[in-house]
């Protein structure tokens, strides 16, 4: 086992680089950072962060939006400008090593920085394993070589990484011990400024710009055509830009629409999943997050024809969402490729909506996930990363 203690003195202990790379990262990299915060007034975090890491003091020396593609396809138009960031960051790192490299998520990114850092010395954590049990399984041997110690925040992970033989440390999941343990439903109508009474649909298509891109007209198609089977319902879309709620004005009026009753909110995802009694959702973060608050819902997705015949032929398993890998079974419904449409949308959410008994049904297939994932995680972070601070 390595002595990270015994670092040479060139090495700041007190400087840690960490690169997260999409805003769903962003939310980790933050928890981690105030987990660490919290014991350690000294450190100092810097490399590629984005908004909440920042407000915790982190310094980006990228923008972290270049990072937030999905899919080969989509990966490739923005190559160059990823690579070339990651050649700067890794001659900045080099000459300035930090105490420890802490990659959130990204992995594309992130464990080829990690292991150039490594084989400098510079001890490499990586926050978030890669999805080794549902894809690309060979992956395990880059990591090997690339990781000092991972984080992993499911369960299941930890007797994958046991028999690998990587350091590894479950640390639960950070969004199912920030997140209320008991949902709010009423209290976030409040802060939404809706009516106590109204029925409410979600509206969650992701928050990368490719996803935006790819999916906001299929939401906006669905919402019209849900309106008219059911003109009661209201519709909730938290959204992580202005540009992207100004797609979905412009859509609303291409499909003749302005007037559908549709609340934005920038940002706002966790009171939304609160106050919505079912919600539409592009598959991805939100979709444990909705678990973990307990909003029924409805898992889509949409990539490049060939994206997703590349992503078929290196998958492992045949669900996408996360709530059903964790499950083992199929608790909330995926509409996904050619089924991603307004039509078998419509009927999945009419589904929901007008059958109370199949939401409390749900709701009890998430209680258990959610207790498997709670964990007191600030400590358990701080303990794991401890040995790298000393």
């Amino acid at each position: 086992m390595i002595d990270y203690a015994s670092h040479s003195s060139a090495f700041n202990r007190h400087a840690i680089a960490i690169v997260a790379g999409e805003p769903s990262g962003d939310l980790l990299g933050s928890l981690l950072i105030g987990a660490l915060q919290s014991g350690r007034a000294d450190l100092e975090f810097f490399g590629i962060a984005g908004p909440r890491m920042q407000a915790l003091g982190a310094r980006s020396l990228h923008p972290m939006d270049t990072l937030s593609v999905r899919g080969y396809i989509e990966a490739l138009a923005n190559l160059r400008a990823i690579l070339a960031i990651r050649k700067n960051l890794k001659q900045h790192l080099l000459r300035n090593p930090p105490g420890v490299f802490i990659g959130v998520d990204a992995p594309d990114f992130n464990l080829s920085l990690e292991f150039d850092l490594r084989q400098a010395g510079i001890p490499t954590v990586h926050f978030v394993s890669p999805s080794i049990w549902a894809w690309r399984p060979e992956r395990i041997e880059k990591i090997r070589r690339a990781v000092s110690h991972m984080l992993l925040i499911f369960p299941f992970e930890e007797e994958i990484y046991r028999k690998a033989g990587i350091p590894a440390t479950y640390v639960g999941h950070p969004l199912a011990h920030a997140l209320p343990q008991t949902p709010d439903p009423a209290a976030a109508r409040v802060r939404l400024g809706l009516e106590p009474s109204g029925e409410y649909l979600g509206l969650l298509p992701g928050s990368r710009e490719s996803e935006i891109n790819s999916l906001a007209d299929l939401f906006v198609r669905t919402a019209v055509r849900l309106a008219r089977e059911r003109p009661g319902v209201r519709f909730l879309a938290p959204l992580v830009k202005d540009t992207h709620r100004e797609l979905f004005q412009r859509l609303l009026k291409t499909h003749d629409a302005a007037d559908l009753p549709i609340h934005f909110y920038r940002g706002q995802a966790h009171d939304v999943l609160q106050a919505a009694d079912v919600a539409l959702i592009a598959s991805g973060t939100a979709t444990l997050e909705a678990l973990l608050l307990d909003c029924p819902h409805v898992i889509t997705y949409r990539v490049p024809w060939l994206t997703y015949k590349l992503m078929q032929r290196r998958a492992c398993i045949s669900k996408v969402g996360l709530p059903n890998i964790l499950a083992g079974r199929d608790i909330v419904p995926e509409r996904i490729q050619e089924q991603a449409n307004p039509e078998q949308l419509t009927a999945a959410l009419l589904d929901l909506l007008g059958n109370p008994a199949a939401r409390l049904t749900m709701r009890s297939e998430f209680a258990p996930i959610r207790a498997s994932l709670r964990r007191d995680t600030p400590a358990a972070i701080a303990g794991a990363l401890a040995p790298f601070l000393s």
